[in-house]
């Protein structure tokens, strides 16, 4: 499919304004859709000519102003238009074909029951495989809907339904949207309704679901309406679509999409079996994440993907921050820290980085590229800091004045900087400079100087790579922690290479000296060498769940950058880990540490490191409340690091299973996961636990499984499925790369690594843009930790035909073989 530049992108919105989309879709039909599209705009230059995007599988029949066009005029999914009118009406008619990449019009059929449900994901430019449009994000314009579907379906879209009659649905016209938000379900899907402050509220799932989502639409109600009323509450704009609707819709391949009046989530997020509150908080932030996307992105969007953070880093920001100010989950900002900066940390470090607004992005393809850790984490955590140099009520009234002007139509960067400057009588141009237009991240260290038990002076050196050498202004807080208790925070504004400290001048040394104390700014911290010495004892006792989550992380961090070797992090897991009381931060201390055992110790290294990992979770699930988010956080984790097969299969049976602790359905997969893993079941007892739980969530899982099996045949199979069935959905794809590569017998898919390097590019042509990326990054040998790999990778990206996604892929994955490489060698 062409990809849309920049340059045409610029081209085409100064010609063309869009008054009007008119859809009509018919769902009956056998193999595909019929999609017939009427636009109309109006042209600036009479007689100037342009095109339009449409992907069908045939062009059935197009008129321009009355005149035919011919359908062979299809350039791939251009079709020219020329002698424009200064009114036009183009009316489209296609076929059109379903997907099963969760793009387009994606088509599920349900292996419980056997019924079929369609949704539509419009983004980024996949609106084009829906409806004839033109597909960029600044030519707004109202939708009409029409929808001819079986007649015992539920059909759902942007807008309420004006009239339905036998099938037949038409829906009101919207207000102005995007083409990358038009959306509609449709199927036998489940529904539940309420209403809160005058919108009409609404939660959809498959009918296979129905109980689940039954069980869990008493929480979904109530922080949708818990979070309606805190942004109007800080917006003083309402929500302005209408309806707030709700689609938990299968094989989804996003956390969820802002579609205005029906937001798509993952049906994941209908949980089945147990979960933690940490999942359930998650849930939250992205239904709070999502809806933020009402005012921005929605009401207001982006005038071209350049300027992204617009959407993503303001709703990355304000989800967090809304669900910890209106929930119950008022620890999100710890989650945050410990988990989402991580994934800015680790994507502002590759060589792929670029900047929170980059100053060009040259076309759709590349667009989708920076919808990465730095557009939602790193941004979220730059507009944090924003606030806290600001002050809140400058920074609100400046979003209150952009949202006035430019009400359902587009903005760029230049256009909010002078809403806040305005707002906040302080010039932002060297903020924006500094923060928004250059990339990478600073460091900063404590460097105290102790007296006779006293601070002599504290200074805080900042430094920064020599590739990105930007400093940066940050205002930071600094704890002081004596017995695991905050004594004393102090402010500081960080400028430059080395800021004195006076406010600590004289007070007495602290046990531990935590810089960024708060997590206020975007920056990695290493501790003062005291600090770092106090630390093992001193972070089991710390009281603050915050504090604990920065220090976990900058200890990973460091590991990760071959400041400290893998040992110092297993230490510290022995003895500080079976103390904790976060369940959030277990699980993701856990997981982050089993990331950098599995890539940056040997086979020996890492199966005693495991065993020691192992040990602290069983210390830990031997205190952990029964039945709570802690225990369950533990238990995974064990699973993930034990050998213990035996133990494993006892679990499976009923046998010693902590008490408290339900064994069940996606607990029992991930049993099921480790022990193909350790080479412990074949695929009869896959096939038998998928007879079991045939839900698609469980055909996932047992792709992974068989992946995972260190079985010559398995391998193969699974290679198959990554590199060339297309036949197969993209959460199973999905599946079968995440299961395939294991450290714990690399020598069974030694052969597979040359043929990733030779294979990648044919098998990512075979996929859709945003599945390729994902795959590529999945089935990458990542645990191939040797300079043959790095080797064979430098030769694949040398060649001039690779797809931006996976360039972009390997680039990232080689870097962390890179890092592997010398932490292997300094060992």
């Amino acid at each position: 499919m062409r990809c849309l530049t920049r340059a045409e992108a610029v081209e085409r919105a100064e010609l063309l304004a869009v008054e009007s989309y008119e859809i009509d879709l018919d769902l009956t039909r056998d193999g595909g859709f019929r999609s017939t599209t009427t636009i109309r705009f109006r042209a600036a230059r009479p007689g100037a000519s342009t095109f339009v995007e449409i992907k069908p599988t045939t062009l059935v029949a197009a008129t321009l102003n009355g005149v035919q066009l011919t359908p062979a005029m299809v350039d791939g999914n251009r079709l020219p238009l020329a002698g424009l009118a200064a009114r036009n009406a183009l009316t489209v008619e296609a076929e059109m074909a379903y997907s099963n990449t969760g793009e387009g019009l994606h088509r599920f059929v349900d292996p419980v029951d056997g019924e079929t449900y369609l949704y539509a994901m419009s983004f980024l430019d996949q609106a084009q495989r829906i409806f004839a449009c033109f597909d960029q994000p600044d030519l707004k314009a109202p939708v009409t809907l029409s929808v001819t579907a079986p007649p015992d379906w539920l059909v759902a879209a942007n807008g309420a339904v004006a009239k339905m009659d036998d099938g037949r649905h038409t829906f009101v016209t919207t207000q102005p949207l995007a083409t990358y938000f038009v959306t509609l379900i449709a199927g036998p899907y489940h529904a539940r309704y309420d209403e809160h402050d005058g919108i009409p509220l609404a939660l959809y799932c498959r009918r296979s679901l129905a109980a689940d989502l039954d069980k869990e639409a008493g929480e979904l109600f109530t922080v949708t309406r818990q979070c309606l009323d805190r942004y109007h509450e800080l917006f003083g704009v309402r929500y302005p679509f209408g309806r707030y609707d709700q689609a938990f819709v299968p094989e989804f391949n996003a956390g969820a999409m802002e579609n205005p009046g029906l937001v798509a989530l993952r049906d994941d997020y209908v949980f089945r079996s147990a979960v933690t509150e940490g999942q359930r908080e998650q849930r939250t932030v992205t239904i709070a994440h999502e809806m933020a996307h009402m005012w921005f992105g929605d009401l207001v969007t982006m005038r071209w993907w350049d300027d992204l953070w617009l959407s993503e880093s303001f709703a990355e920001y304000l989800g967090v921050r809304v669900t910890a100010e209106a929930t119950r989950f008022g620890g999100a900002w710890t989650t945050f820290a410990m988990r989402r900066k991580a994934t800015g940390y680790i994507a502002d470090q590759r060589p792929s980085t670029h900047p929170v607004a980059p100053d060009h992005v040259p076309d759709a393809a590349h667009a989708l590229l920076n919808f990465d850790g730095i557009s939602y984490a790193k941004g979220a955590s730059v507009l944090r800091q924003l606030v806290a140099w600001l002050g809140d009520e400058p920074v609100l009234a400046g979003l209150r004045a952009h949202f006035a002007a430019h009400r359902f139509g587009n903005a760029t960067l230049a256009d909010l900087l002078a809403a806040l400057t305005k707002a906040s009588g302080r010039d932002l141009r060297g903020w924006a400079d500094a923060w928004l237009r250059t990339a990478q991240v600073n460091t900063l260290r404590l460097e105290p100087v102790i007296v006779d038990g006293r601070y002599e002076t504290v200074h805080v050196v900042q430094t920064a790579p020599e590739s990105h050498p930007t400093l940066r202004p940050h205002r930071v807080g600094i704890g002081l922690y004596d017995g695991g208790v905050l004594r004393q925070r102090v402010d500081a504004d960080v400028d430059g290479v080395r800021t004195a400290v006076p406010a600590l001048t004289g007070l007495s040394a602290a046990d531990l000296l935590l810089p960024n104390d708060g997590d206020l700014t975007f920056a990695k911290v290493r501790l003062d060498a005291g600090s770092a010495a106090a630390l093992p004892r001193a972070l089991p006792a710390l009281t603050d769940p915050l504090a604990r989550a920065l220090l976990w992380a900058a200890t990973v961090d460091a590991v990760g950058d071959n400041e400290l070797p893998v040992a110092d992090l297993v230490a510290l897991i022995v003895t500080a880990l079976p103390a904790e009381t976060e369940a959030v931060v277990v699980a993701d201390v856990l997981r982050m540490s089993r990331d950098l055992l599995d890539r940056y110790l040997d086979t020996g290294q890492r199966a005693a490191a495991l065993v020691h990992v192992a040990q602290a979770c069983d210390r830990l699930l031997r205190t952990a409340a029964p039945g709570g988010s802690l225990q369950l956080a533990t238990a995974r984790g064990w699973i993930g690091a034990t050998v213990d097969t035996a133990r494993l299969a006892g679990w499976l049976a009923g046998a010693e299973v902590p008490d408290g602790l339900i064994v069940d359905a996606d607990l029992r997969w991930s049993i099921r996961y480790r022990q193909a893993v350790l080479g412990a079941i074949g695929g009869a007892e896959i096939e038998a636990e998928l007879a079991s739980d045939p839900s698609a969530l469980g055909q996932e899982w047992a792709a992974r499984c068989v992946a995972a099996r260190p079985d010559p045949d398995a391998k193969a199979h699974a290679w198959r499925v990554v590199t060339s069935d297309t036949t197969r959905s993209n959460r199973i794809v999905g599946g079968y790369a995440e299961g395939f590569w294991q450290p714990e017998r690399p020598e069974v898919t030694e052969s597979y690594v040359e043929r990733y390097f030779s294979e990648m590019p044919a098998a990512a042509r075979l996929r859709t843009a945003w599945i390729a990326e994902a795959v590529a990054s999945l089935a990458f040998p990542r645990y191939a930790v040797a300079s043959t790999t790095r080797e064979a990778a430098a030769a694949l990206l040398a060649r001039d035909d690779l797809e931006p996604s996976v360039r972009r892929a390997v680039t990232d994955m080689d870097d962390g073989l890179r890092r592997a490489l010398a932490a292997r060698s300094s060992a």
